[in-house]
Parts: structure tokens; sequence; C-alpha cells
């Protein structure tokens, strides 16, 4: 009778988890028996097919009527991206965090004149690790903890949260993941940050100080951190993370590529635009990148036996092999996150695959169909 009663109560509370699995809950990394029991509690949604580049890309009020800042409500969530934040907190995106991949890429085009390749490769990639690929929603950042019947369900992860692929180690004005909260704005780095304006940039944030201050947290990192982790895809996002607020957080009618602090605060921490902010003029990719990496050159590795035990990773790939970056994420990163799809599962994974491959179907690499074509 106890051994009947303990499984009626395991399974009620099993039960309760399925039904309550958020629709933006991501599907990486789970057993075939907990993916059978969750997606058929999912509403299946075809893939949107994401909006090509922007005819209009000049630069244009986009901190409008039309998209005023509003504080957060209750159950509105925000992540480690503060342009992401940004585009949720002014509308551009919904204001509770969670939107299609194809709607990521409209807001970060309307509101930042973000290039549609660039658009397109960033969002399907953090999508299909982090994004729920039965229902196309994906959230900006967060957990969900689950509520119900004792113990407790445990929380489920939804949106950037996969370390070491978007968020991850040495980030400007995060901490990293094994100091603890790596999502929350850090006003200590942030200072770190103005204290390198102020020495390089007399009190502006550019390029200078973009490859002054990114050389720093790579530094502290390897110094603070026994588990500091700077390979691709990391190692491309951290030099783009530098250069991203040069590129979307300066007011398009401004030319001379200085971000005010104060500006840089409002993005960082309060994930707001100046009032009448404009963006871009003309498309923006990760423009000094190369710039940013010059300053300090650095292979991507790790600590391999606690701090200051930096090691060269020569299987990462790096600034001069871009497409085995496309080639290790498709058959390392979302393999081992999904390595036997099946059905709609198997279907979704494809086209997203496909819409991924869009962003850099222009840099000669080869497309690579790890579960079949059809």
């Amino acid at each position: 009778m106890r051994l009947l009663s303990t499984f009626s109560a395991f399974l009620a509370l099993f039960t309760y988890r399925v039904i309550a699995f958020p629709a933006y809950g991501s599907l990486a990394g789970l057993t075939r028996e907990q993916l059978d029991a969750i997606i058929p509690s999912l509403e299946i949604r075809e893939p949107a097919t994401p909006p090509g580049p922007l005819k209009d890309t000049s630069a244009k009020l986009v901190n409008d009527k039309a998209h005023p800042w509003k504080p957060l409500k209750s159950g509105d969530i925000r992540g480690p991206c503060p342009g992401l934040n940004t585009l949720a907190s002014h509308g551009w995106l919904p204001r509770d965090g969670i939107a299609s991949p194809a709607e990521i890429v409209e807001a970060v085009q309307e509101g930042f004149n973000m290039d549609n390749g660039l658009a397109l490769f960033v969002t399907y990639a953090a999508h299909l690790v982090d994004g729920n690929l039965i229902t196309d929603k994906l959230s900006i950042g967060g957990k969900t903890k689950l509520t119900g019947p004792d113990p407790p369900a445990p929380a489920i992860v939804g949106g950037l949260n996969t370390h070491a692929v978007f968020e991850g180690d040495t980030s400007m004005t995060r901490a990293d993941f094994f100091f603890g909260d790596n999502h929350d704005f850090n006003e200590t780095l942030f200072d770190e940050m103005t204290k390198f304006a102020n020495k390089f940039g007399a009190g502006k944030y550019n390029l200078t100080v973009a490859g002054e201050f990114r050389w720093q947290r790579i530094q502290d990192s390897i110094a603070t951190n026994p588990t500091m982790s700077f390979v691709s895809p990391r190692y491309f996002t951290a030099y783009a993370e530098s250069v991203f607020p040069l590129n979307f957080f300066i007011d398009g009618r401004q030319t001379d590529g200085q971000l005010d602090m104060t500006v840089a605060r409002g993005f960082f921490q309060n994930s707001k635009m100046p009032d009448g902010f404009f963006r871009a003029n003309g498309t923006r990719s990760a423009d000094g990148i190369d710039q940013v990496a010059a300053a300090h050159p650095i292979e991507p590795g790790k600590n391999v036996n606690g701090v200051n035990t930096y090691t060269v990773d020569p299987t990462s790939a790096d600034f001069n092999s871009f497409c085995l970056l496309y080639t290790n994420f498709v058959n390392q990163t979302v393999r081992s996150l999904y390595p036997n799809p099946t059905g709609a599962l198997r279907k979704a994974l494809n086209k997203n695959l496909d819409f991924f491959f869009q962003g850099i179907n222009d840099d000669g690499c080869t497309q690579i169909f790890p579960f079949g074509k059809d």
C-alpha cells in the first residue's frame, strides 16, 4: 500500500511538471523519455519565416510614441543581453520577454538597424540552443521556478542561459557563471568599465576603450575563475559584445563613435534608450571587432587546472577559421543537445538550422545537415 501511495504521488508530481512546462522552456539536452512526456503538452507551431533585409536603413527615431520605455511588470523576463532587454522594455519585442526568433530578427533590425545576416545567425543560434523549437518561442533570459506540490519542481531553463555560448565568461557587465549571478547587471563591473572609459577614452566608450577593457576582463577571469572558458562560440560573442554598444547604442545622428557612459548605463542597467534616440544610420554588424581583438591578441583557450592555468585550445575556431565556428556549433553543440530527434522536433530542427545557415550563406561555408534534409 505504501509503495502504491508513493508511486501515485510521484506520478501526480510528474504530471503536474509536464503540464506546467512553459511554452518557451528549452528542450535542449532533455532525455528521450522527458521529450516524449513534454512535447504532447505543447502546441506545435510551424517556425515563422524570418524577415529579409530592411528596405529603409536610414537613421530614424526609435524611442517614439509607439515604443515608449515602460518599467517591468510582474512576470516580465530580462536576461544577459542589454540590447534585447532594451528592445523588450520599449515594445519592439513583446514586453514580457518571450518572442519567436522571427520577431527578434525583426526587432533588432527595426530597432537597431542590425545587419540581416548577423541577426539571423545570432538569433537562430540562440534559438537552437535555448529556445523551444516545438512552440517557436524563445525567452530573452531568466528561469521559471515551477510551483506546486512538495517537493518543489526544479527550475525550467528558458532563454539565453546556456553557459559559454552567448552568455559567458569575461562579460563586461555580468559576473562569470562560476561566481553565481551571471545574468543581472553588475555595478562593480560597470564602474570598472567607466574607469577604463575615463582612462582611455576621455570619459567615453570607444574602440580603444573596448580593446583595453576586453583584455582586462579576460585577464580578470583567468586570475579569479578556476573554470574560466574562452573558446568558440563564446570567443566570438565576447568580442562582439565589446563592439555592439558602439554599433547600436550610439545615436544614429552621431558620427564620432563615442558612447556616453550615462547613455551606456541606461542600456546596460535600465534597458532604456535615451529620449529622442535614433537607431544607427545604415545597417551595422560587428563593426570594429577586428580592431578590438588586435589590441591584445589571445588564442581561444580555458583554465584547465584552476586559476592562472589558461591553456590554448587548438580545436576551437578563431577569427581565421569562421566556418569552423559554424561546423562545430552544428556538429558538436546542436547534435549533443539533440542526439536523436524524431517527428515534429526533427522537422523543427532542420527548419531552424536552415534559417541559421542563411545568416552566413555568403561566407563560403558548406551547409551541414546533421539530421538529414527532409
